[in-house]
């Protein structure tokens, strides 16, 4: 499975970006490049491969890096690559982020291509089963125009349903799009608008979303996005420490994907890891590392750990354990 962590998340992108330069390339440049358009822990994965030869893509020349590739490389899909995106196609969450032309027109260039895999071949038994109606023509409206709204920064009328059956009626600014494995759920950080400047930030469930219309007012491009979501997290993170054991560090990665986190290496095979989160994300995160393994240890913050500690109490007296 390397060749798909390579080729096909965020490393496979910055390296080619990397790689087109037609300049030399400090290794500060590299680091501000990877930062900005991969993770921060992709820096534990890329670098070291980098300096110590390992992927053999730069010629070192002095403290500088360059390219060893002419910057208009092409890279032409393999077989294997093609029935990678075969079988991504059968996936019905993939359907939200292609117009029904574009499906088609993926599904007539790969017509005779077999799928890497089948979508019943996968059983799974950690997931709640009343997950997000991908197929429903209502959700699939909303949630392109929510993505819309998101990538355009505009202002959205949003009905929705509360968990508690109140309807509520605001205009919001969709500014990021989450997905729960957990739940099998999508959900957006919306800010509501509210005449007297104030910003609230509110995670909305998009199947309890009943109607979204898209407006012309747009948010400012002063207000910093990112900034906002920060505020919104505790001020002390989730701490992790790691035992690279049977490829924890990679499992906890893509386990805690969604999150905003931050990875450093303390020795050899142990990793700290701080998670950013705020209260309406704290049962889902405490749920995710519990069901994580012994590789992973809590170590702060003294809020989380109390939850915790609350968790394995009442499953102590719900299973009788001593």
């Amino acid at each position: 499975m390397e060749i798909f962590s390579e080729i096909y998340s965020c490393y496979y992108r910055v390296l080619r970006h990397l790689l087109s330069s037609q300049n030399p390339l400090t290794i500060k440049d590299i680091y501000n490049r990877i930062c900005q358009e991969g993770f921060e822990e992709s820096l534990l994965s890329i670098i070291p491969k980098l300096e110590n030869g390992t992927w053999n893509l730069f010629k070192k020349e002095g403290q500088l890096y360059l390219s060893k590739l002419s910057p208009f490389f092409t890279t032409p899909l393999t077989d294997l690559e093609k029935s990678y995106l075969k079988a991504l196609l059968s996936d019905p969450r993939i359907g939200l982020f292609l117009e029904p032309t574009q499906s088609e027109a993926l599904n007539d260039m790969l017509a005779h291509v077999p799928p890497l895999w089948q979508q019943e071949q996968f059983c799974c038994y950690d997931r709640f089963a009343d997950g997000d109606p991908y197929g429903d023509e209502t959700y699939r409206r909303n949630f392109r125009l929510l993505l819309a709204a998101q990538k355009n920064r505009l202002y959205a009328d949003i009905d929705y349903n509360s968990p508690k059956g109140n309807r509520v009626h605001h205009y919001y600014v969709p500014i990021r799009l989450e997905y729960s494995l957990k739940n099998d759920k999508f959900r957006v950080l919306a800010l509501e608008h509210h005449h007297q400047k104030r910003r609230k930030l509110e995670i909305l469930n998009i199947d309890r979303i009943t109607n979204v219309q898209l407006t012309e007012k747009t948010l400012s491009p002063s207000v910093d996005i990112n900034s906002i979501i920060r505020n919104s997290y505790y001020k002390e993170p989730l701490k992790l420490r790691i035992i690279n054991k049977r490829n924890a560090l990679e499992r906890a990665m893509l386990h805690f994907a969604n999150y905003e986190k931050n990875t450093v290496k303390i020795d050899e095979n142990t990793y700290e890891c701080l998670i950013y989160y705020n209260q309406n994300m704290q049962t889902e995160l405490l749920i995710e590392v519990m069901s994580f393994g012994p590789m992973l240890t809590v170590i702060g913050n003294e809020r989380f750990l109390e939850s915790l500690k609350g968790r394995l109490k009442k499953q102590r007296v719900l299973y009788h354990l001593p």
